[in-house]
């Protein structure tokens, strides 16, 4: 007779579903080691995208709006409602099988939440673009939140979502692909004026702000299973005579990754940091730990400058050479150094990228190079400012100058018993 237990056993154990059901999931739920730091970062405070914070309270005020604005989209689009919505029907297992949690919504209740949720997306893309007026990109401060929202992690809906339904609403081509719409309203992030291809491969708008970050694929540089570790900080490498500067490219477009130390200088590309930094540095860390465990470009940079700027002088140092613009209030040589030191904590790493294994080794070595600091002493405690350098100059003139008086003098001193000598031989041989 079979036993109640195994009963039980075998029916629940034909309802367990692995932690990702299939190679589609690129949308995740913060890892809670990571989320613990600072929920916030991770939050959406205005509107919810997707169904990981659908529901929630605090959000509640914004989905009137979102269906205002999706009922303007359906209005503006060539197919009907039901053909819209037919589409999403069609596409509602692929949407799913890309989030990592199981959702608890039945067939109906998910297709709503993201039809609704990919027509205001892309209507305030539109609107954003200039195309009509926005009600939301004229209150600054909702804009800013909305943005910042629609960047996190939990937050997001599969791009070819987007494709499709923006796709099939203006099929006739009259206006521009949804990716070139998508990069306009994030444009900000867009440092390197990064041309899209028509296939990138981007799974949602988190992977699109990493991408416009990375360098070129041909310039992605391999990577090695080791650690990163500088044992020097900035103002550590200072006294050993370590310049850092601004790196600036003649083209303008320079990756924010792109580190490179020569000659004593090392230099970095100009990064400001605000307020929203953390935000979007902290969910791009969050995707590449969930999503690319082997490839943490951005993760290696923010260890490398954490690295950097152990204490606050360290910011200081990097503020002062420009490299960090800091809009922050108050004291920001430590919200700058609290920043990029919280950002990669609880991260697992994997491995490094080459390019900063070869400069942290050029670094390490430099500041152990006795003649580099020595140079540095003379330079900070002789030639720091205009004065002291004239002053210096003027002392070791005035050196050089008594040296050579001193050799004269000698050298005259030595004539004259020269001469004694002479003239005392002639009167030996005279009287002789």
């Amino acid at each position: 007779m079979e036993n109640h237990i195994s009963i039980e056993l075998e029916a629940m154990l034909k309802k367990a579903q692995p932690l990702f059901t299939t190679k589609s999931c690129c949308i995740y739920k913060v890892p809670q080691k990571i989320r613990q730091l600072n929920e916030e970062a991770y939050t959406p405070t205005v509107v919810s995208i997707g169904p990981l914070h659908h529901g929630n309270s605090k959000l509640v005020t914004m989905e009137g709006h979102k269906q205002v604005y999706c009922q303007h989209f359906i209005e503006r689009s060539e197919p009907s409602l039901t053909d819209l919505v037919s589409c999403i029907q069609q596409l509602e297992p692929q949407i799913r099988a890309c989030y990592s949690e199981k959702i608890e919504l039945t067939v109906e209740e998910f297709v709503k939440v993201i039809f609704i949720d990919c027509c205001f997306v892309i209507e305030l893309f539109l609107k954003d673009d200039g195309m009509i007026n926005d009600a939301i990109s004229s209150k600054p401060w909702i804009g800013t939140r909305v943005i910042h929202d629609l960047l996190l992690l939990e937050n997001q809906l599969p791009l070819f979502v987007f494709d499709k339904i923006y796709n099939l609403a203006f099929a006739s081509g009259s206006l521009p692909s949804f990716i070139s719409v998508a990069a306009s309203y994030f444009s900000v992030f867009n440092k390197q004026g990064v041309l899209l291809p028509v296939a990138s491969g981007i799974a949602h708008f988190t992977d699109l702000i990493r991408f416009f970050n990375l360098p070129p694929f041909h310039r992605r540089p391999s990577r090695k299973p080791e650690l990163l570790i500088l044992g020097h900080s900035a103002s550590e490498l200072v006294e050993s005579g370590v310049k850092f500067i601004v790196n600036k490219s003649l083209s303008s477009h320079v990756c924010m990754l792109d580190l490179e130390f020569k000659n004593g200088s090392l230099r970095i590309p100009h990064i400001k940091v605000g307020d929203g930094s953390e935000i979007w540095l902290r969910n791009i860390v969050a995707l590449e730990q969930c999503h690319y465990p082997q490839e943490h470009y951005i993760l290696d940079y923010i260890i490398f400058l954490s690295q950097l700027m152990k204490t606050n002088n360290d910011a200081g140092v990097l503020i002062k050479a420009r490299v960090i613009d800091c809009v922050f209030g108050g004291n920001y040589e430590s919200k700058v150094s609290k920043l990029f030191g919280d950002v990669g904590k609880n991260t697992l790493v994997t491995s490094t990228n080459v390019d900063y294994l070869q400069l942290l080794h050029d670094l390490n070595a430099y500041y152990d190079h006795p003649w580099h600091s020595k140079m540095a002493i003379l330079r900070r405690d002789y030639f720091s400012t205009p004065w002291m350098t004239a002053a210096s100059i003027t002392g070791i003139v005035l050196l050089i100058l008594t040296v050579i008086q001193t050799c004269l003098e000698i050298l005259g001193l030595i004539k004259v018993v020269d001469g004694a000598e002479i003239w005392l031989r002639n009167v030996v041989d005279l009287e002789q």
